[in-house]
């Protein structure tokens, strides 16, 4: 069978995946916190018709005959550049201005996402629009992070030093720090919790899991929590969402460079068609 026919079908293979991706990534152009992404073609095995020969005493080297037997697809890319900047004026929309990923909790798993439209519950906890928890530190008087990860949460009842009896919570807001400062009836102002961020070795080996959050793998490496502005990891803008970074313009140019992929793929497994019906058709 001609080596033709196979490489067109791989052809077609990879650039309906291309299309693929190009149409997930428009269909996201409005998503808060999502990442494009993007597709590597790569070769296959070439088959080897004539292997190289050194230079010798009469006759100089020959190179080696090989011929190429198709595309595969190499990866999937996610483009981990900053998206623009919209402002909500929310307390509670959160963006990251640089590297990390804001904590959430579903269960007993950890998810790390972009997307910081957050709102509290009717507990007072800290949620994403799906209902997990967004995760932080319990902070002291000086502003310093504590202890493990926790849910964040309008409980003051924890609080050091602690309320007084009587004394309400008036208003609240979150600093570029990260850190959920509150407004009590008495005056004061009082740290509440600290919004933790997460940072990675090789975020590109994130693995998606829908509603824009990514779950560690093992070529990400671990998970290393800290908060705005600590080592690698950018601050927070608060009343602000990081949109969507695909750039609308070199998708569509995408769609016709997958477009023309395929058709071109399409036209090799014709041709080879139309030689085999001519090898079929010699005994007439």
């Amino acid at each position: 069978m001609l080596r033709s026919l196979f490489a067109g079908i791989s052809g077609l293979r990879v650039n309906q995946t291309m299309l693929d991706v190009t149409g997930n990534n428009i269909a996201n152009a409005n998503t808060i916190g999502f990442k494009s992404s993007g597709v590597v073609f790569s070769d296959t095995l070439s088959q080897m018709l004539t292997g190289a020969s050194a230079a010798g005493t009469n006759a100089g080297g020959t190179n080696p005959i090989q011929v190429g037997l198709g595309v595969q697809l190499a990866a999937t890319r996610t483009n981990f550049l900053q998206g623009s900047n919209q402002t909500t004026g929310g307390p509670t929309d959160l963006m990251i201005q640089g590297d990390g990923f804001f904590v959430v909790r579903d269960g007993n798993e950890q998810l790390f996402t972009r997307a910081g439209a957050f709102n509290f519950d009717e507990t007072g906890t800290l949620v994403n629009p799906t209902g997990k928890r967004v995760q932080g530190y319990a902070v002291d008087a000086a502003g310093n992070h504590t202890g493990g990860l926790i849910d964040i949460t309008m409980d003051t009842s924890t609080l050091l030093p602690p309320v007084a009896p009587g004394v309400e919570l008036t208003s609240y807001s979150i600093g570029s720090d990260g850190i959920l400062r509150g407004v009590f009836s008495d005056g004061v102002q009082r740290n509440i919790a600290q919004v933790a961020i997460a940072d990675f070795n090789n975020p590109l080996g994130l693995e998606k899991v829908g509603e824009t959050s990514f779950r560690a793998s093992a070529n990400s490496g671990t998970p290393e929590f800290g908060v705005a502005r600590e080592g690698t990891r950018g601050g927070i803008v608060a009343g602000s969402l990081e949109m969507s970074n695909v750039d609308l313009a070199a998708e569509f140019t995408n769609l016709i460079l997958a477009q023309r992929g395929f058709q071109a793929s399409s036209r090799v497994i014709t041709t080879s068609d139309q030689v085999l019906e001519e090898l079929v058709n010699i005994k007439r």
